[in-house]
């Protein structure tokens, strides 16, 4: 990875060129970290972190070999909103009630059809 630091911060997805040390994060153009929806939107499962988790080392490994860039992070932020959105459409995530505020960004929920 080159030497400039890069983030790529989308609504659920926010990534760093940086590694977590303690409650910081210390910059290092050699890991990215990523941190999975800052404000709490979602109500994620241990499963569900895990399943994202491992499409962001996917991502990140299908970029091996390429110069880093603020595209291909922005590419990879843009491709993990889409895997949760997946996610989200499949009933494996749902909005959080308690969430400051709903505003429903990956789409309306699903609700049971009336007869």
């Amino acid at each position: 990875m080159s030497e400039t630091q890069y983030k790529c911060t989308t609504r659920h997805v926010r990534i760093f060129t940086a590694r977590v040390e303690g409650d910081n994060l210390v910059s290092d153009s050699d890991h990215l970290t990523l941190d999975l929806d800052p404000d709490n939107e979602f109500v994620w499962s241990e499963e569900v972190v895990k399943k994202v988790n491992q499409k962001f080392i996917d991502l990140v490994n299908a970029q091996k070999g390429s110069e880093l860039t603020d595209y291909t992070l922005r590419r990879i932020g843009s491709d993990l909103e889409g895997y949760i959105r997946t996610l989200l459409q499949a009933g494996e995530l749902s909005y959080n009630p308690d969430c400051r505020v709903l505003n429903y960004s990956m789409g309306l929920p699903r609700t049971p059809e009336l007869l």
